[in-house]
């Protein structure tokens, strides 16, 4: 009869050796006569010997830390499902030895972000897994960690200063074309287009940068295409400055918006009276899916922010845990949310 799962001592009796023999050539420490090894070893291969890392963790008592540096979902809702996927990460990992702290930063504030990143820093984590929002200030926070030898994973946004950094999230560029490709077919050839930055970050370069690259490739297409920056800090001024946007381009009315707050956008018309604008936007927010519901919102990307933080501790933890290698990325599918699907997302 074959056993299913052999001890140490099972494996030492099979091999005529000692229990502190195996122990030793199981974790590679001490000295081990060539004889010793090679018997220890055959009993191994004869098995499938597979080793435990969990079990061999708790024994050890080994803990690893993973500190999160992540705009503040109070502050910006998009980043409650972020933070949600960060906490079930935690809930499933933290009885293995995986210990995640958690930093947050007012998104719209950078010695907020540089304050978070350095007492993160401090602390000597294993790992840091950051969403990087300030271009400048992420690749301080990089140099920071690679000359301190702490390992950086981001999600979400991507920098691009670091070959060696890990990320995981959406293809942005890709995520543009798809947008492009949306708008084409709700707009006439020669319709003008609008590209809408809210509270700019630089991932959303990226897909300003797709989306005009689909456009450029169409031969049969003469759109006229204004790339816009917008400030919602301050509702009124928003909509007054949208005002005179619209107003000093009567020939848009197509509208890509790069993040989550195609509502603002939405909102803004409303209040000027205009309801035949064709808008594209990003996130199941609640009044993103409101509008997308009514019509005003006519495709949303949905950009799986808890799944990118989930995947994030995930991998980070079985890399720990198992020995894993990390990704060097991870792109997650794009998926497209009309009004008619949207509900089996939520």
């Amino acid at each position: 009869m074959i056993k299913e799962k052999y001890t140490i001592k099972d494996i030492a009796q099979m091999a005529g050796v000692s229990k502190g023999t195996v122990d030793r050539v199981l974790h590679k420490r001490g000295k081990v006569s060539k004889n010793a090894f090679e018997k220890v070893d055959k009993v191994l291969k004869e098995i499938d010997y597979k080793p435990n890392p969990i079990a061999r963790n708790l024994k050890r008592n080994k803990t690893y830390s993973i500190h999160v540096l992540l705009p503040d979902p109070n502050k910006d809702p998009y980043w409650i499902p972020a933070n949600e996927g960060v906490i079930e990460g935690s809930n499933q990992f933290t009885p293995f030895g995986i210990l995640i702290r958690k930093y947050f930063y007012d998104p719209a504030d950078k010695s907020s972000f540089m304050e978070q990143s350095e007492e993160a820093i401090r602390s000597r984590p294993d790992v840091l897994l950051m969403a990087p929002i300030f271009e400048s200030e992420s690749q301080v926070v990089l140099g920071q960690c690679c000359e301190a030898k702490i390992p950086v994973v981001l999600f979400n946004n991507h920098i691009n200063c670091f070959k060696e950094q890990i990320f995981i999230g959406q293809d942005l560029n890709q995520s543009g074309r798809v947008a492009a490709s949306l708008m084409e077919k709700l707009i006439g050839k020669n319709d003008g287009i609008a590209i809408i930055h809210i509270n700019k970050e630089p991932h959303m370069q990226s897909k300003e940068n797709g989306f005009v690259e689909f456009f450029k490739e169409k031969s049969d297409r003469n759109h006229t295409m204004v790339s816009k920056t917008f400030n919602s800090a301050e509702k009124n001024r928003f909509s007054h400055e949208v005002s005179q946007f619209i107003k000093n381009n009567p020939e848009i009315n197509a509208f890509f918006v790069t993040n989550s707050k195609a509502y603002m956008l939405v909102e803004a018309f409303q209040d000027l009276k205009k309801d035949d604008g064709v808008i594209i936007g990003y996130d199941l927010l609640k009044p993103n899916i409101k509008y997308l519901g009514q019509g005003d919102i006519k495709f949303l990307i949905h950009q799986k922010p808890k799944r990118q933080a989930f995947l994030s501790v995930n991998y980070l933890a079985e890399h720990f845990l198992f020995g894993k290698p990390l990704p060097p990325h991870e792109f997650l599918p794009i998926d497209v949310i009309t009004a008619e699907n949207a509900h089996y997302y939520l």
